[in-house]
């Protein structure tokens, strides 16, 4: 293939340590097997923006860092980026900040990223620009002569039209996306979502194909649904690691029914409606209290988004009156852990868990839904509660998908969950599990790269 060059707001290098997630392996792979190159983000604050690029290579995989100034990460991350796209795109108008300062730090990131990156990129490479911070950065590219083939995929949903046009620059915003070859997205839902803003608001033409034509350049248009590292992760959850997690788990919960939740503490993952489906639950069936209780592991994230702070101060006052009412001397109902935990621990907690509980309020794919599935003792599997707006549920059907917005059906699918018999249960996670072994993250990037090598780049007129 040709020699890749990833792009991404943060850029996750491989290490000694094993953290990785499946996404970078998959990422890192591609790179190793074309001598690419992943260029984004450090992390790191500079006082005045110099363009200096950081290189290293470890594990075979060539990195490529900058820095930012203090108020490039106040305007393009935590303001455009988080307080304005990310809750606009997960359909939360009500939390979205519009603001110019925002704006303008989001495109003059976008242009410090094009201006930085484009003495890297070689002739012949592919360019494959990472999810929503970057939307620009192909335009951007683009101004700077940049004449390969682009290609951009989105991680997070894209929103219905009426929602878009809330933002008041929603057309430049989009009409910037016409510089890519490829533009991915993880569900059919949201290429129909695209498909239909573009032809609302650009009189684009879209072919069967997936062709859209607008203004002389075309750009090819697919849902490419990411997965995890399926056999990894089933190895994980056999570890001696994992095995020791399971066994803690298993002793910990006492003869009890364990359920399990694990989610970056954000208002999309739907944590408060799910405390609520479970409280309704405990009061709809008196006889399951002190027989079931719910692990939720929800790590906190971008704590300096007010946003943020409030979900974190709503579900710490809903899981104590919860466990308020409902515990005794032997038995709280929700044990709410404000911390991340490594993946072969995940694992081992998701085997002992008979229900998970994956109930966003909206997901671009939602990839521990994927990794509770491959977790799974095929013998005795659990039971995947799903959440209908979550991206995986237009893959994994056999989980009893729901409507996160109501506790009543939450409540019942708990209740159903827990009394599913075994028969059902292997025949639910066997069809989950062929969809999660076939349609990997390796499949997902294969899909991606392999079409943006074969999309010859047309230069707008």
């Amino acid at each position: 293939m040709s020699r890749l060059v990833i792009i991404s707001n943060r850029v996750s290098a491989p290490s000694g340590g094993g953290a990785q997630g499946g996404l970078a392996i998959a990422l890192s792979a591609a790179l190793r097997e074309s001598n690419g190159i992943w260029f984004g983000w450090s992390g790191e604050e500079i006082e005045t923006f110099t363009g200096n690029i950081n290189f290293q290579r470890n594990q075979g995989v060539a990195t490529a860092t900058i820095d930012l100034e203090a108020q490039d990460i106040d305007e393009y991350y935590n303001g455009f980026a988080n307080r304005t796209l990310w809750p606009l795109f997960h359909y939360r108008i009500d939390l979205a900040e519009y603001e110019r300062g925002f704006a303008g730090g989001y495109e003059r990131v976008n242009a410090r990223f094009a201006e930085t990156v484009v003495p890297l990129i070689e002739e012949d490479d592919l360019v494959w620009v990472n999810d929503y911070h970057l939307i620009p950065l192909g335009r951007e590219l683009r101004a700077r002569g940049c004449e390969n083939r682009i290609g951009f995929f989105l991680h997070i949903p894209w929103p219905p039209t009426r929602l878009l046009m809330s933002l008041p620059s929603h057309r430049e915003l989009v009409e910037s996306l016409f510089a890519y070859d490829v533009i991915g997205f993880q569900t059919e839902d949201s290429l129909d979502a695209f498909r239909g803003y573009a032809r609302s608001q650009f009189d684009a033409e879209i072919d069967d194909a997936g062709v859209m034509t607008y203004d002389g350049h075309s750009v090819r248009l697919i849902a490419d649904p990411i997965g995890i590292d399926t056999a990894d992760f089933r190895a994980s959850a056999t570890s001696e690691t994992a095995r020791e997690r399971f066994s803690r788990m298993r002793e910990s919960a006492d003869g009890r029914t364990m359920m399990i939740g694990v989610d970056r503490l954000d208002y999309s993952k739907g944590l408060q409606e799910r405390f609520l489906g479970y409280e309704r639950f405990l009061s709809a069936n008196p006889e399951q209290q002190g027989k079931v209780f719910l692990l939720q592991i929800a790590p906190p994230s971008r704590g300096e988004v007010q946003s943020y702070q409030e979900i974190r101060a709503t579900l710490d006052s809903l899981s104590g009156r919860i466990n308020g009412e409902f515990s005794n001397v032997e038995w709280v109902p929700i044990r709410y852990v404000n911390k991340g935990y490594p993946r072969e621990q995940l694992a081992g907690m998701y085997r002992a868990a008979r229900v998970a509980l994956v109930t966003p309020l909206r997901d671009g794919m939602n990839l521990v839904a994927k990794e509770y599935v491959a977790a799974q003792d095929e013998a005795d599997p659990g039971v995947l509660i799903l959440s209908r707006f979550a991206g995986a549920a237009e893959q994994l059907t056999d989980a009893i998908l729901v409507n996160p917005h109501s506790p009543e059906e939450v409540s019942d699918a708990i209740a159903t969950a827990l009394a599913m018999p075994l028969e059902e249960r292997i025949a639910r996670w066997r069809a989950m599990m062929d969809n999660i072994e076939q349609e990997d993250v390796f499949w997902w990037r294969r899909r991606f790269t392999d079409m943006l090598e074969a999309t010859p780049h047309e230069m707008t007129a």
